[in-house]
C-alpha cells in the first residue's frame, strides 16, 4: 500500500482530520475530541497537522505536533492515530513528524499514551525506540469518549530521541526472578531479577476488557499504577515491551 503524508493547512483538510479523530475515539462528530478550530489554531501558531492518505485520497492516519518550552529543542506530539487495519501507517506518520521537527531544530519529541495498551507500548518503545520517562496518574481526569469511558486516564510519557537511527530496539529479555505482585487474573504482574531489571505485565486487550468488565479493567489500572509509580520514584524508566505484554523497566538514575 502506498501512503502519502503531508502537512494540512486548509480548513477542509483540517476538518477531515478532526472527523477522523472522532471516528478513532468513537465520539459523535458534533463533540469531537480535537475540534477543527483548535487544530487550525495550533497549526497557525507554528505547530503541524500531518495527515496520511492512500492513493485514492482516503485518510488513513493523522498527527498533530507543537513545540515545547523555548530553548529546550523539544517537540510535543499532541495527538496521533491511525486506522488499526492499516499496518505501517502509524510509523510513516511518526517519521513525518520527526522530519518536520528535526528540520526546525528539535532533538527530542514527547507524547503520552495509555500504559495499559500493550500494542501502543510496543510501537512506542520497540518500533520507534522511545523511552517511557514519566508516569502520570489520571492525567486527563474523567474521559467520556468511546475508548476510555469509565476508566481513569493514567498516561505514560514517551521521550523519543530524534537523532537516533531508524533501527528498532532489540527484543527484550523474558521476565525472570522473584514475583513481586499478582495481577487481577491471578498470574504474575511484576517480577524482579535481583540485578536491577523489573518487569510489569498488562492485559492482552484493555479496550475489549474495559468494555466487557469495567470494574476488572479498573483493577488492572490500579495494579499497574502501583508498580509503575513505585518504580519511577526509584529512578526506573520503561525501556521495552514484549510481544506477550511485559514491560521492561530499568534504572536510569540513582
Amino acid at each position: 500500500m502506498t501512503v502519502t503524508v503531508r502537512t494540512v493547512h486548509d480548513v477542509a483538510g483540517i476538518a477531515a482530520v478532526a472527523d477522523f479523530f472522532c471516528d478513532v475515539w468513537r465520539t459523535p462528530r458534533s463533540v469531537p475530541p480535537y475540534p477543527a478550530e483548535v487544530l487550525h489554531s495550533l497549526e497557525h501558531a507554528g505547530g503541524a497537522v500531518h495527515a496520511a492518505y492512500d492513493t485514492g485520497g482516503e485518510l488513513l492516519g493523522a498527527a498533530v505536533a507543537v513545540f515545547g518550552e523555548p530553548g529546550t529543542r523539544d517537540c510535543y506530539s499532541f495527538v496521533a492515530a491511525a486506522r488499526t487495519s492499516d499496518r505501517g501507517v502509524g510509523l510513516v506518520v511518526k517519521r513525518a513528524q520527526r522530519d518536520w521537527a528535526v528540520q526546525r531544530g528539535a532533538r527530542t519529541m514527547r507524547w503520552t499514551f495509555d500504559p495499559l495498551v500493550g500494542r501502543n507500548a510496543r510501537f512506542n518503545l520497540v518500533k520507534l525506540g522511545g523511552t517511557g520517562t514519566e508516569y502520570l496518574v489520571d492525567f486527563y481526569g474523567p474521559m467520556a469518549d468511546g475508548l476510555n469511558d469509565g476508566d481513569e486516564s493514567d498516561r505514560l510519557t514517551v521521550t523519543w530521541d530524534l537523532t537516533r537511527s531508524d533501527a528498532e530496539a532489540p527484543e527484550p529479555a523474558s521476565p525472570t526472578g522473584e514475583v513481586l505482585a499478582t495481577a487481577p487474573d491471578g498470574d504474575p504482574l511484576a517480577r524482579y531479577d535481583g540485578t536491577g531489571t523489573l518487569w510489569c505485565r498488562v492485559p492482552d486487550d484493555i479496550v475489549k476488557l474495559r468494555a466487557a468488565d469495567p470494574e476488572l479493567g479498573l483493577r488492572w489500572r490500579h495494579a499497574v499504577r502501583e508498580v509503575f509509580t513505585e518504580a519511577f520514584a526509584e529512578g526506573y524508566a520503561a525501556t521495552s515491551m514484549s510481544r506477550d505484554g511485559w514491560y521492561t523497566l530499568e534504572r536510569t538514575r540513582a
